[in-house]
């Protein structure tokens, strides 16, 4: 049994990665529902929330039926990070994630995300003054390291381990490879495999089957897997994953019903926490895996992601439904 802190969060967790713009709530939901066992924000600058920037602070809505949920922050000014926590306790999370992974240039040029893997020491100090400014456990989430030649994953678990973090969630790429190449989980199972090592340590990265999963668990031994772009548009995922554990085999997959019901739900709660012109734009990169594998599905596909007006685009799915309701999918 996998525990952040005090938190159990079962055998072999599944964790829904932070990612801008896709893990808000509408999606979390949807996620949680299938078996999604912790639950994470999209990350958060700690600037923005410092200063009041409303797209941040609209970031922190979280509900009960998401827990145990973790709001994610980054930064690399301890000044800020340590007044963001403030801000973040108040919307009542259960942990606390720091992101030390996120390899986007506008972030690591600030020295924040994976940015600070060029600074090991400072990565140390920022969490263990983070881990002494809260009850609420602190999680990080990083990569292999910053390049090729730098990575000594093993070494930077335990020192984050040793100031106070609950659990550390790795990419098995580096910064410069981006999305690029394969994940390598074998650096991750060496974090696992240090006797030192007593925190919970989750993969990431390539989680793109039940298979891999498995994969992730009975050979590299990690402590659970964190799913991020296999979620994106099918929320399911986590149920067949959990599907295959328990028997082996692959569950049927969500019929055409199923799908236009969670698009339909997911792009309503997505209006009303976001509005109407947000809500329809933000929702529209989940459409194609939502649908993925409709032969002669273009002229959909095109209605759901140019349409401004929601009417459209529930219209859209009712035609979707109407058309292609008996298409089974593989």
């Amino acid at each position: 049994m996998a525990k952040i802190g005090n938190i159990d969060v079962g055998d072999f967790p599944l964790l829904l990665a932070p990612m801008e713009d896709v893990s808000d709530p509408p999606f979390r939901a949807l996620c949680k529902e299938q078996g999604a066992d912790v639950v994470y924000t999209e990350f958060i600058s700690s600037e923005g929330l410092i200063r009041d920037a409303a797209k941040s602070v609209m970031k922190l809505d979280i509900y009960e039926k998401e827990r145990p949920v973790g709001i994610q922050i980054f930064g690399a000014v301890l000044e800020s990070m340590l007044r963001s926590i403030e801000i973040v306790e108040a919307s009542g999370p259960d942990i606390i994630d720091i992101n030390f992974g996120c390899p986007v240039k506008k972030v690591v040029s600030k020295g924040a995300g994976a940015g600070i893997l060029k600074d090991i020491d400072l990565m140390v100090s920022l969490t263990e003054a983070m881990v002494k400014h809260t009850n609420l456990p602190i999680t990080v989430k990083t990569r292999l390291g910053w390049d090729h030649d730098s990575i000594k994953i093993v070494e930077v678990a335990e020192r984050l381990q040793d100031v106070g973090c609950k659990a550390i969630s790795i990419h098995g790429r580096t910064r410069a490879q981006l999305y690029k190449g394969n994940a390598d989980w074998a650096p991750i199972a060496d974090v696992k495999n240090n006797q030192r090592m007593h925190i919970p340590v989750f993969g990431n990265g390539d989680v793109d089957t039940p298979e891999r999963a498995m994969e992730m668990r009975d050979k590299y031994g990690l402590d659970g897997a964190m799913i991020g772009r296999a979620s994106i548009g099918y929320p399911w995922f986590f149920r067949e994953v959990k599907h295959f554990f328990e028997t082996g085999t692959h569950c049927a997959p969500p019929t055409m019903t199923e799908r236009v019901e969670a698009a339909k739900r997911h792009l309503q709660m997505s209006i009303d926490w976001k509005g109407e012109k947000l809500g329809v734009f933000e929702t529209r990169r989940h459409y194609t895996n939502y649908f993925k594998g409709i032969p002669d599905f273009k002229q959909y596909r095109m209605k759901m992601v140019t349409s401004d007006e929601s009417v459209d685009v529930f219209a859209a799915f009712d035609e979707v439904l109407e058309k292609f309701g008996d298409f089974q999918f593989s």
